[in-house]
Parts: C-alpha cells; structure tokens; sequence
C-alpha cells in the first residue's frame, strides 16, 4: 500500500513493479541483472483519487501516461533493484501529491488609473524620441 497522505493511501492491486535490464554503458553488470524499475499505476481504476486529481495527474504525467490510462515511471539510477523500486514509488508520491494541490483561480484586475497614465507617458516621450530621429532640414 502507497501512502501519499492521511487520507489517501493506493493500493498495490493498482501498482505492479518489474524489472528490466538497464540501459546505457554499464560493463558486464548491466548486461545480465535486471536492476531498472518499471513501476506502472493504473491510473483510471483508482478509487482513492477523485476525477479532479486524475485530470490533473493526467496533466502533470504528460507522456508518461498511456491511452490507456496507465502511468509508467522507470528508475535505473541505483544498482539495485529495491533502490529503484522505490524511487519509482517517491516519484509517484511527489507526482499525486502536486495534483492533489488545485490551481488558485484567476481574479481579472483592472489596471490603475496611475500605471494608464504612465504607459501613455512613455508612449508619448517614446515617440518623441523617436521623432528627433528623422532628417535635418536646413532651415531649422
């Protein structure tokens, strides 16, 4: 069972971890143990999340969810295999904890009279500046 918070724990029915080879150089260590964690969380048959904080997990896995509905993390930064297992298992923790965190809504603000008229000041000292830039007649 995966503890994310005091009120919501996952169950392992919904969690499977297998291990494959790792990838990259490595010797002949990399080439016959299977110490890189595949962990993969079935997404949509979870109960323990609502459907506000599986669109927002949906979100935040980006390419790491499948079509689906399964969320697939890997972890081959260890040599061993429960060392990865169970950086596979932070990540998703860190992954739910941030979605179950709802965005703060947008309140539209009018700007000030203040910062309107000091943009049009600008403007205006802007385009004058501009306006010296042009050619010198010989009359002046």
């Amino acid at each position: 069972m995966l503890r994310i918070n005091d009120q919501i724990n996952i169950d392992d029915e919904y969690l499977r971890v297998t291990f494959v080879r790792s990838r990259g150089p490595g010797g002949q260590n990399v080439n016959k143990v299977n110490t890189r964690a595949r962990l993969v969380f079935d997404l949509g048959a979870c109960p323990a999340l609502g459907p506000a904080v599986k669109k927002r997990l949906a979100q935040l896995a980006g390419r790491r969810l499948t079509d689906k509905g399964t969320l697939i993390i890997h972890s081959d930064r260890f040599r061993r295999q429960n060392r990865n297992r169970t950086e596979c298992l932070d990540r998703l923790r860190l992954l739910i904890q941030k979605a179950l965190v709802a965005p703060k809504k947008r309140r539209p603000t009018q700007p000030t009279a203040a910062s309107k008229r000091q943009r049009l000041d600008d403007k205006h000292r802007r385009s004058q500046i501009k306006s010296l830039r042009g050619r010198v007649s010989l009359e002046d």
